[in-house]
């Protein structure tokens, strides 16, 4: 709309100054070549009778050839301006009468929905949970355009301003489930004022980028505060800190003893290029190996013959000494008793998480930025090899990418690893589609914002819905499922039909995780399952269940 408003003026103003250059050059052209003057007001009407061509033949005919010339050129520019009027003006008024716009208020019929006040990579990951759990929702979006393009895709959106009471009443916020804001630290706070003066009772969720707004969301009213940017660096980190002490803080508890980990198997470890079959995992450790990431994408189930590339990261299960002793077995011997160095490239909000992480870890690193600060070790371009050699990369064992481009990320990764072939590289991305690409550039372990955006949000705004796996490049749930009781875990087919695994079963006897394909589905019965975002949401609307709300 505002690109519009813009051509519009300028095709006004290019109107006007056309007519008055027009209507000046023929006053001056009847005086001196046909010697027959002419006021102003005259040329001027000649020249908006000629522009528009409603006829201008009234001092027909020019004897002159300089004034036939004029008159020529004249009919050119008129006709142009003619022509120019399509785009500017008859193209967007079709446009808009073919295509319907985003109303301006939400249908009066729709209840228990959520109002989404943000339209970005975050938003997409919630709206797509909230479609597997069949919850309704509606986008508020204040720009038209963007709302008609939003309109155009089939999704429920109101042309509206979420800072205001009007905006939100529009969206039918006092008969909704909650809001969710994610647009930026201040207009969030806006965003939760408008909807706690007209719905107070409506839980609201907020997204914070920094995390030192929190306080101001919780005075506005907001009932949750989220920071998905600090919880994906110290999740980045923590990969660092639980490698250099052979043994793994980062686990998802099941039942009392049975964790789930994912575990990527380090440059020069014994295992790499083995298959799995060869590798003994399962008799040297331990461990049960429930998936597999190989280049980006999840596998369930492994096959015993795929190979263990370096940076091949498991999900695997077991008990504590177990994950402890598999830890180890994926460390190069040369340096698994070194405290591991690492570069930290990137000192945003995620950055700054990481490094605050590792200094709390007694881990040493070093910190590259573009832009000179106080934390900043080495200033430049994180993609430079120059700037990378300065920062001790053929020496460190882990690097951290905590860029806010992710074509730059995905860049600064092929850089990384041409120059320092064996180091580890841990890597944020924004979009969850660009988490592929950035393994096949060179990437270890990967993490996308908008996936762990999208689950701290549906941990909130689903009830009883259980994430227990935020952090995690899978998605782990405890949900209850009644259409599966007195069906064992072969029966039910569940691996075959969404790429899901059931790890456990929890009953009001305990949590069984001895699962095998014989295994019975009770009535009551909660599965933990795993799976990847997009498996657990085939998941839930292939088994549409009722979610279980156990403790871990």
């Amino acid at each position: 709309m505002q690109g519009w408003k813009r051509r519009a003026i300028g095709y006004f103003v290019f109107v006007g100054l056309a007519l008055v250059v027009t209507a000046r050059g023929y006053q001056w052209g009847m005086a001196v070549y046909e010697g027959r003057p002419r006021t102003f007001l005259d040329s001027l009407q000649f020249a908006v009778e000629m522009f528009t061509t409603t006829g201008f033949g009234g001092d027909s005919p020019w004897e002159s050839p300089q004034m036939q010339a004029f008159i020529t050129v004249a009919d050119l520019v008129g006709m142009a301006i003619l022509v120019g009027a399509l785009p500017v003006f008859v193209g967007p008024l079709v446009e808009n009468t073919l295509s319907p716009s985003a109303p301006e208020e939400l249908e009066r019929s729709l209840t228990d929905h959520v109002v989404i006040c943000s339209d970005t990579t975050r938003a997409e990951e919630l709206i797509k949970e909230l479609d597997a759990n069949a919850v309704p929702y509606v986008i508020v979006e204040s720009d038209g355009g963007r709302a008609n393009e939003l309109h155009d895709d089939g999704q429920r959106v109101i042309n509206a301003d979420p800072k205001s009471t009007e905006g939100l009443a529009a969206a039918g916020l006092s008969s909704a489930r909650a809001l969710f804001a994610d647009v930026s630290d201040q207009v969030d706070a806006s965003i939760v004022l408008a909807a706690k003066e007209i719905a107070g009772d409506v839980p609201v969720v907020s997204v914070v980028e920094d995390p030192d707004a929190e306080t101001y969301h919780r005075l506005a009213g907001a009932d949750h505060v989220l920071s998905p940017r600090s919880l994906l660096g110290e999740s980045l980190a923590a990969k660092v800190t639980a490698a250099t002490r052979t043994e793994i803080d980062e686990t998802i508890s099941v039942g009392d003893e049975l964790q789930l980990a994912e575990i990527s198997i380090r440059h020069g470890s014994d295992l790499a290029g083995s298959t799995l079959a060869d590798s003994g995992i399962r008799e040297r450790s331990g461990v049960n190996v429930i998936g597999a990431w190989l280049h980006g994408e999840f596998t369930p189930a492994p096959a015993p013959d795929i190979r263990l590339a370096e940076g091949t990261v498991l999900l695997v299960s077991g008990h504590r000494d177990q994950l402890d002793r598999f830890v180890d077995l994926t460390q190069s011997p040369i340096r698994k008793f070194q405290a591991g160095h690492t570069v930290v490239v990137g000192y945003g909000q995620v950055g700054r998480a990481v490094a605050a992480a590792l200094n709390d870890a007694g881990v040493p690193y070093t910190v590259v930025d573009r832009a000179e600060m106080d934390a900043v070790d080495i200033v430049g371009d994180g993609s430079d090899p120059d700037t990378l050699r300065r920062a001790g990369i053929e020496d460190a064992e882990t690097v951290i990418l905590a860029l806010p481009d992710d074509t730059m990320t995905e860049f600064a990764t092929l850089v990384v690893r041409d120059v320092a072939p064996n180091i580890q590289i841990i890597a944020r991305v924004e979009g969850k589609s660009n988490i592929t690409k950035t393994y096949r550039a060179g990437g270890d372990y990967v993490l996308s914002l908008a996936m762990v955006t999208g689950r701290m949000s549906a941990s909130r705004l689903l009830e009883g819905r259980e994430v227990m796996s935020l952090n995690r490049q899978v998605e782990v749930i405890r949900k209850r499922v009644p259409e599966l009781a007195d069906r064992t875990i072969a029966e039910a087919n569940i691996r075959d039909e969404t790429g899901c695994t059931v790890v456990a079963i929890g009953r009001d006897d305990g949590m069984y995780t001895d699962i095998s394909p014989e295994s019975r589905i009770e009535q009551g019965d909660e599965l933990v399952i795993v799976g990847t975002d997009e498996g657990i949401r085939t998941f839930e609307r292939v088994f549409d269940g009722e979610a279980g709300a156990g403790e871990d």
